[in-house]
């Protein structure tokens, strides 16, 4: 039984291979952070859209310190176009700008509960429109935008009413971290999600029309990084770094979960006991949330003074991806020599 265990173990492991070159986060202090997100329709005309806007942030707020005792929320994710005009077909009728009442209200709710805010919208500028996702910081400023690069074009090539596509895939920092954005369809493309992970994102917030769980699972686990994504219809989740869904709301409102920046992927071994193993070392000094199905957890430090990365080499374990490079190389250096004495044997 071992040694099955340990051949699909090495099976699973080379076939990772193909992931990007891996940075640990380990071994930094503990990075918590409460991210919120919601499910919400958003219809009406501006004031009404932006009156929803501020009770679902000021309910997210409220329950992150209800659940984080001592924690505020950080981070707030509003669904796919949630705020433009409600009259009118094309994007040039139903855009908005960002002076006036959606810096006003957005900014004022930023600063009163001291959180970043992805705020979606039919984005009007000097220059065009866009399929936009505003960044809001704690201070009420903006901090930055994403325009959605992949927008949908209807049988005459018109994208989404008249949208201009974007054209980059900005990362940006936040004092919790690095995030980035992705609009709904970009999250079809690996470029989107490889062009983030190239360049540092940890967290990735996805407004999004479309409810879909799998392809954000997917690039989740491809990259390692946590997903956020925020929807009007059937649910809106928190996905973990190895395609877990770890939470989700399905009915209207919202949804605030916890997750640490800063974390360790361990793959199963016969040391590490599906976890249990940095219980017993570590107490409650170690989390972690394990699947014995996917034979896989993510492990974190509850301890300021002591990185998780400090704990798991204490114990002699290896993050899963450091293996799976190791295991890769191994593979190749025996195939190498393999062809070497073949060819001198002939």
């Amino acid at each position: 039984m071992k040694t099955c265990r340990w051949l699909l173990v090495g099976i699973a492991l080379i076939a990772c291979s193909g992931w990007a070159a891996f940075t640990s986060r380990a071994d930094t202090p503990p990075r918590k952070i409460v991210v919120g997100t919601t499910l919400a329709a958003f219809s009406g005309a501006l004031p009404e859209r932006l009156q929803l806007a501020g009770r679902l942030i000021d309910d997210a707020a409220h329950a992150a310190s209800d659940q984080f005792a001592g924690r505020g929320l950080d981070l707030m994710v509003l669904p796919e176009f949630a705020f433009c005009h409600e009259s009118g077909t094309t994007a040039a009728e139903r855009a908005v700008t960002l002076d006036g009442p959606v810096l006003d209200v957005l900014g004022a709710k930023a600063r009163e509960h001291r959180t970043w805010i992805v705020a979606p919208m039919t984005l009007r500028e000097a220059d065009r429109i866009s399929n936009a996702a505003v960044l809001f910081n704690r201070a009420g400023q903006v901090a930055g935008i994403f325009r959605k690069v992949h927008p949908i074009a209807d049988e005459r090539g018109v994208f989404e009413g008249g949208v201009a596509p974007g054209t980059a895939f900005p990362v940006f920092d936040c004092d919790f971290g690095r995030l980035g954005i992705l609009i709904c369809w970009d999250m079809t493309y690996d470029e989107s999600w490889d062009a983030l992970a190239s360049a540092g994102a940890e967290l990735i917030a996805l407004p999004s029309a479309s409810p879909q769980t799998l392809r954000p699972s997917a690039q989740a686990l491809r990259h390692r990084v946590y997903v956020v994504t925020s929807t009007p219809k059937d649910n809106a989740a928190v996905i973990d770094p190895i395609g877990r869904t770890v939470a989700q709301v399905t009915q209207p409102g919202v949804l605030v979960h916890q997750i640490d920046l800063a974390y360790a992927i361990l793959h199963w071994s016969e040391t590490l006991h599906e976890g249990q193993a940095l219980t017993a070392r570590f107490g409650g000094k170690a989390g972690y949330l394990y699947s014995p199905r996917e034979d896989t957890g993510v492990f974190w430090s509850n301890d300021a003074r002591m990185s998780i990365g400090a704990m798991i080499r204490e114990l002699g374990l290896r993050e899963m991806p450091e293996y799976a490079e190791a295991m890769d190389a191994a593979a190749k250096e025996f195939n190498a020599r393999a062809k070497d004495a073949s060819v001198q044997r002939k």
